[in-house]
């Protein structure tokens, strides 16, 4: 694809619409006795964590499910599984099994933020430019048009950034496999096609 720099440009600002978005509140931020979406996700990684695959999906004593059970696929389960030993490497308090609920931190929230952008920067963003750039029989500027309008989509970027969830994981996952196997196809058929 000619002018790179184009692609370059549109991914920057997607990359700074999303950490802008992650420096506002969030609901539930400091109110008792769930904490809100924050609290979910960082008791999901407390739960995949220190307890076995088995017990993530149902009550017990170290699972209550009416305290923000896991309710994700798996897919997005051990998402929040590689997250947790990463935060343990950090600072176990954030995810200790029990004495971790309703913990907050700005050191946590940051990592809980930098997290979402990372497997952005891994999966979804790299997946939306391979995408576009495979386009076949449109301009270099529709190519660039189509990834800015993905990459700006409003409902992920403030579900994942402003509102603690991972909810692109699982179809980026797919979206990425999906692609690759299309890609492969393409290649025996045609060669590369970008």
């Amino acid at each position: 694809m000619e002018k790179w720099y184009l692609m370059t440009i549109v991914v920057l600002i997607g990359l700074t619409v999303r950490w802008t978005v992650s420096l506002n509140s969030y609901s539930g931020a400091g109110k008792p006795p769930m904490f809100g979406d924050y609290e979910a996700q960082r008791h999901w990684q407390e739960i995949t964590f220190n307890l076995p695959v088995k017990q993530w999906y149902f009550n017990s004593s170290d699972n209550n499910l009416q305290y923000w059970g896991l309710d994700y696929p798996p897919l997005t389960a051990y998402h929040s599984l590689l997250c947790a030993y990463v935060a343990k490497f950090i600072n176990p308090d954030w995810i200790a099994l029990h004495t971790s609920r309703g913990y907050e931190s700005q050191a946590h929230k940051l990592f809980m933020r930098t997290t979402v952008l990372i497997a952005d920067l891994l999966i979804y963003i790299p997946a939306v430019v391979l995408y576009c750039c495979c386009l076949k029989d449109i301009s270099t500027k529709k190519k660039i048009a189509n990834a800015l309008c993905i990459l700006l989509y409003p409902g992920l970027i403030l579900i994942d950034y402003g509102h603690f969830q991972w909810n692109f994981i699982t179809p980026c996952h797919f979206f990425a496999f999906y692609l690759a196997s299309v890609l492969k196809k393409a290649s025996k058929e045609r060669g590369l096609c970008c």
